[in-house]
């Protein structure tokens, strides 16, 4: 930095400051989010894994039905939802997400973005979708009953050959992972071992079975946005605590820079004096 004046250099150093308040206050709150959002995503898994046993039990209850959602329908468009965020300063989060989902759709895929820079990214996509960005923070387990129920009818009447959803796992604290997860049509085991069923459902165990469906897809749904939020909220947390250590080297370094600066400053100012006073 030589030629900066002291003054330009101090000026540096409290625009820097300013901005490590910001990211350390911005990984303090994603801190706190996380350990609610973390919690609430574990225990959302138990919910899922146990209306999948239920829905498990009732397709191999021993007799065999034509469900719907157990085929996929002729002449239908593949349906991604794919879950962002509604905000940036997350590291790689949301561009990770938009990478893994674009080296696996198809050129006929058809788009349900949920998150605000889902729907700005696939907007600007050559692929189409189905409806203006959803925020995030805006869905609760009943508005994730209303699109999954909708989908569902629309599956059902072929408009969607099948239906995944693309979210963001989180593993740990530091790590992220995009995932998939195909919605319809529902697929089990193979290997499954059919048995006689232990229970009589009224209306038939096709009518309890395409039911539960809406309700499993809003059961998975309302996961993956748990466990997408709880991974944005990690992926932020990381990328404001790299952002607050760049910051605090980058303040040492000016700090260093207006010493040397000062310091110059004031032996020139004795050298004239000196050489002024010779004269």
């Amino acid at each position: 930095m030589a030629g900066v004046s002291t003054k330009a250099i101090k000026s540096r150093m409290k625009s820097m400051e300013s901005t490590r308040q910001i990211t350390k206050a911005m990984e303090l709150v994603a801190a706190s989010k996380l350990r609610g959002a973390q919690e609430r995503a574990l225990n959302n898994r138990t919910y899922f894994n146990t209306l999948f046993e239920t829905m498990d039990m009732i397709s191999k209850g021993g007799s065999e039905f034509p469900s719907p959602f157990m085929k996929s329908p002729e002449g239908g468009k593949p349906l991604f939802i794919v879950i962002a965020g509604d905000r940036g300063m997350a590291g790689g989060y949301n561009n990770n997400v938009f990478k893994y989902t674009v080296s696996m759709l198809p050129e006929n895929a058809v788009i349900f973005p949920l998150g605000k820079r889902a729907g700005e990214y696939f907007k600007r996509s050559r692929w189409e979708c189905i409806s203006e960005a959803v925020p995030v923070a805006d869905m609760t387990v009943g508005s994730c009953y209303t699109v999954s129920r909708m989908l569902a009818d629309q599956y059902r009447e072929g408009r969607f050959s099948s239906i995944s959803i693309v979210y963001t796992e989180l593993v740990s604290l530091l790590t992220q992972t995009p995932r998939s997860k195909e919605l319809l049509p529902v697929r089990f085991n193979d290997d499954r071992t059919v048995r006689k069923a232990s229970f009589i459902y009224e209306g038939g165990d096709q009518a309890v079975f395409d039911s539960i469906v809406p309700e499993y897809m809003a059961g998975v749904l309302y996961c993956a946005l748990k466990e997408g939020f709880a991974s944005e909220q990690a992926a932020r947390r990381t990328a404001m605590d790299a952002a607050s250590k760049n910051a605090d080297e980058m303040i040492s370094k000016l700090t260093l820079h207006y010493n040397m600066a000062r310091q110059a400053a004031i032996t020139q100012e004795i050298t004239e004096i000196v050489a002024g006073s010779e004269q």
